[in-house]
């Protein structure tokens, strides 16, 4: 028996030995499987599309009838088993939420497309429209490592006879054949010689460079049609829709896809004479004549302009003519919609205080700037930007929109809290008010769908007869460390899931098509 009795001591110990061996992670993973409630918790996940961050909400709701007052149903998030709501975090960015991300993708695709080929409540005559694919650049602020292509084949990027130097004693050439993906590429040649606050004011401005680029075509295809433009307003609408693009030098530019209508908009056709030709002639002289006036440092103005790379292309209704697809355009613009300057180097979240470890953004534009949270300075030294993970050349665009936000001539301009986007603060995708269906009809639609299967799946009455009377409030965002793998398990289900009925259903359209 005293035998016996050590063999199954030493076995304990034995199994002792073994949990203290697994890791950390492991055992709190095994928790949260364990845990009263985790099928429901893996649904809640799941409802949200896969979200990597997403709101939890504590509150209540209820759907009472609006003839009687009588409450047909009631939801607590007490009820709940972790005691809150999860709701997706809505961001559009991959690098923060690839799931969120993907549906905000699939809207601008939606919105795209249907302004190309009808759909969405827009008619299928849109196609015929006369309508180009241009691309909008900004200009050059000093040289930058490149990949440069001649036939198909790498060549050199800056490549010099002379192999020079320049002020600052730096070798002006590059013999290098730079792969897509190289470090260098992007980096300036000489960091000394680029001109980081021209790069970040134009960066500030290409919002009204934009603005002031429509309409400035709407006056180049008046002068083009031999009439005023108050006349040519009265017969055509320019209709567009664009993107923002982060370039590998940090400065972004616009890709567009811009459609002439009849003045009622995409319902409504042109005249005969407002043909793609006409805008295709229109556009590289409406960019090349725009331009707008930036304060400078310590006084006096700077002229900003469009770079001189325009690129105007015919969209063709399908991929067999000399042209783009409304597919292929479509698809383009929507896979640049869901990314931002992490692309090129920098951040996708605005810099925050070092003090409080990163939990109080940062504010103050005419002085030293204070958190928000815990009121300690934050001056560029303070967030530490040396240990940022960024690019040098990111970096010093960074301390630039610091360095400029400061001053009072450029208070307008907001560059400290815009300088995670390298100054840049419009709006990554844009389209003008009659191109086709909004983004929030498309997220309405999605809302409806989810709620009339809610009342369906709990005997509930139309919405015209009921009145649904809810409070929420805001109880934090994101995982545990083991919630978030667990979540990253189930989200890469949905977005397959996702993959593959998208996959079924271009096939549908081709086989349509054919």
């Amino acid at each position: 028996m005293a035998h016996e009795e050590t063999t199954s001591g030493n076995e304990g110990s034995d199994d002792r030995d073994g949990l203290a061996a697994v890791p950390p992670w492991m055992r709190a993973v095994a928790e949260v499987i364990s845990a009263p409630g985790y099928e429901r918790w893996t649904r809640q996940v799941a409802a949200t599309g896969g979200c990597s961050a997403p709101v939890r909400l504590v509150g209540e709701s209820q759907v009472i009838d609006a003839a009687t007052g009588s409450v047909l149903h009631v939801y607590r998030t007490a009820d709940e088993p972790t005691g809150h709501l999860l709701v997706a975090c809505g961001n559009r960015r991959g690098s923060v939420c690839p799931a969120c991300s993907e549906v905000y993708r699939r809207d601008v695709f939606q919105l795209i497309r249907s302004g190309l080929a009808g759909g969405k409540g827009v008619a299928d005559a849109v196609r015929e429209h006369p309508r180009v694919f241009a691309t909008l650049t900004a200009p050059s602020f000093g040289a930058v490592h490149a990949r440069r292509e001649r036939g198909g084949k790498a060549v050199a990027c800056r490549p010099r006879r002379d192999r020079g130097v320049c002020a600052h004693g730096t070798a002006e050439h590059c013999g290098a054949r730079h792969a897509t993906d190289d470090a260098p590429v992007g980096q300036p040649i000489c960091a000394e010689c680029y001109d980081y606050v021209g790069a970040v004011l134009w960066q500030a401005h290409a919002g009204k460079l934009w603005h002031r680029f429509t309409l400035e075509l709407r006056r180049q295809l008046a002068r083009r049609a031999g009439m005023s433009r108050r006349r040519f307003d009265a017969l055509v609408r320019v209709s567009f829709a664009k993107v923002a693009e982060y370039q590998r030098r940090g400065l972004v530019h616009f890709h567009a896809v811009i459609r002439l209508d009849g003045p009622g908009g995409h319902d409504d056709a042109p005249p005969g004479w407002a043909t793609a030709e006409l805008l295709a002639a229109a556009l590289p002289d409406a960019a090349r004549r725009v331009q707008v006036l930036s304060p400078e440092p310590g006084g006096g103005r700077r002229v900003l302009t469009w770079g001189d790379q325009i690129d105007v292309r015919a969209i063709v209704v399908r991929g067999d003519g000399a042209g783009l697809s409304d597919e292929a355009v479509a698809g383009y613009i929507a896979k640049y919609s869901t990314k931002g300057a992490e692309t090129s180097g920098a951040i996708d979240r605005r810099l925050s205080c070092a003090r409080c470890k990163g939990m109080g953004t940062i504010s103050g534009r005419h002085g030293p700037a204070v958190c928000k949270r815990c009121s300690g300075a934050g001056t560029a030294g303070g967030l530490d930007l040396d240990r940022l993970a960024v690019t040098e050349h990111a970096r010093q665009m960074i301390r630039t929109c610091w360095d400029l936000g400061v001053l009072p001539e450029m208070a307008d301009l907001r560059l400290r809290p815009w300088a995670h986007m390298l100054g840049f603060r419009g709006h990554f995708a844009t389209k003008s008010r009659r191109y086709s269906v909004t983004l929030g009809a498309l997220r309405q639609v999605r809302a409806d769908h989810k709620a009339a299967d809610s009342r369906e799946r709990n005997g509930l009455p139309s919405p015209d007869s009921t009145v649904v009377l809810a409070h929420w409030r805001f109880a934090g965002q994101g995982y545990t460390e083991a919630q978030e793998i667990l979540a990253g398990h189930i989200s890469q289900r949905v977005l397959t899931a996702r993959r593959i009925a998208e996959q079924r259903q271009e096939e549908g359209r081709e086989e349509k098509g054919a």
